[in-house]
């Protein structure tokens, strides 16, 4: 056992060494990390949208087309701004700088008053999705409002009670809970998502980077000789620092998430700690995979990147998983972030069974298992010199 540990501190010590070679291990480990977590912080430090510009083309000039511009200025989301006409408020929505149009046609009040049905109009920019619902909501429930006020006052003229009035005019009414990010909060629904997507692309890129200089700089025997020969010796005291350094900053994100951002954490912490270090433990794995199957630190590093990111497309967070085609629920499968995510919406959204996340953390060890498959093929390449020097 004793040497054993001394040639995991002999590898410890000569990996310290090559630390301070080079700037890229210092980026990768501390400084990446570090700075997309502060930029993610940044970009959703308001936490929910306001004050969306809507462009407002009041045709009718009446009090009640006052109320109704006033009701939706009201709202937290829309910020309406007057226009004289719609041409002049449809070049606003062209240039960016209104994202909806509110059109408030001519005879509006005129209609009401005569006992007809009128109609305002919500012109949407719905590139945005997000931006479009959130717009639409707003204005349409103040519009909404207005009317089920005018046909309540209405009924009150014609003799009946108000209470009778209200369940005339709204014989259902919705009684919504929304269970889960009740404020409709993005740092819940983007933040939790974005920053261990940023944790997970330093995690195998500088995992990729660790392995993958050993190759092309061919030290890979020196490597191997200070860990005794043996290549999971090897392995171990090289990624060991790299995972704790890891842990460290997944440990920071947790802080930013559940104390800064103030993200829920209704489930059980330690189900989510277990699961960020199978997480990394993955991504080590697939970089070992990553190296031992192209030989070619270049290629290795855009492959990581690009299966990173690709994580994010699948995760099934922005659309859901059930409704996309099998190929791609299947491709989900192929991403370790997938299951960590499954675990973190579970344990701090839902309040889920600790049973629940048994499943995701066992696909995290395939994971791990395929990157311990391949450690053989890495012996033989870091002992063949042909493959030495590769970018």
């Amino acid at each position: 056992m004793k040497p054993f540990l001394n040639d995991i501190l002999k590898v410890m010590q000569r990996e310290y060494q090559r630390f301070g070679t080079r700037a890229t291990y210092a980026f990768f480990t501390f400084l990446g990390p570090l700075i997309a977590f502060i930029l993610v912080i940044w970009l959703f430090s308001y936490n929910v949208p306001r004050e969306l510009p809507v462009a407002l083309v009041d045709l009718d000039h009446t009090s009640l087309s006052r109320k109704l511009a006033s009701a939706a200025d009201a709202t937290p989301i829309a910020d309406l701004q007057a226009y004289p006409d719609i041409a002049a408020a449809k070049r606003a929505l062209m240039e960016g700088k209104a994202d909806a149009i509110f059109l408030i046609p001519s005879e509006t009040e005129e209609k009401v008053l005569g006992g007809r049905q009128a109609e305002v109009i919500l012109y949407l920019n719905n590139t945005n999705v997000l931006k479009g619902g959130l717009i639409t909501s707003g204005v349409m429930k103040s519009c909404l409002t207005i009317s089920g006020g005018i046909q309540v006052l209405s009924q009150t003229k014609k003799g009946e009670a108000w209470d009778q009035a209200l369940e005339a005019t709204m014989p259902v009414m919705p009684d919504t809970h929304i269970l889960f990010n009740p404020f409709i909060n993005y740092s819940y629904f983007l933040a939790s998502m974005l920053l261990p997507v940023m944790l997970i692309v330093f995690v195998l890129m500088g995992s990729v980077y660790a392995i993958g200089t050993e190759l092309k700089q061919g030290t890979g025997i020196q490597w191997l000789e200070s860990a005794g020969g043996n290549i999971w010796t090897a392995l171990l005291g090289k990624m060991l620092p790299y995972t704790l350094i890891f842990l460290v900053q997944a440990w920071i994100m947790d802080l930013l998430l559940f104390h800064y951002l103030e993200v829920p954490l209704h489930g059980h912490l330690h189900v989510l700690l277990v699961t960020q270090f199978l997480l990394i433990l993955s991504y080590q794995s697939l970089a070992v995979f990553l190296i031992a199957l192209t030989y070619n630190l270049r290629l290795s590093l855009s492959l990581a990147a690009a299966y990173t990111m690709m994580a994010l497309t699948f995760s099934g967070l922005t659309y859901p998983l059930a409704d996309m085609p099998p190929l791609a629920r299947s491709f989900a499968s192929l991403f370790p972030f997938t299951y960590y995510l499954q675990n973190f919406i579970g344990q701090a959204m839902r309040n889920e069974p600790v049973t629940n996340g048994i499943v995701p953390m066992a696909w995290l060890w395939a994971f791990i298992l395929l990157g311990i498959l391949f450690v053989p093929r890495l012996r033989y390449l870091l002992k063949e010199e042909k493959y030495w020097g590769r970018i």
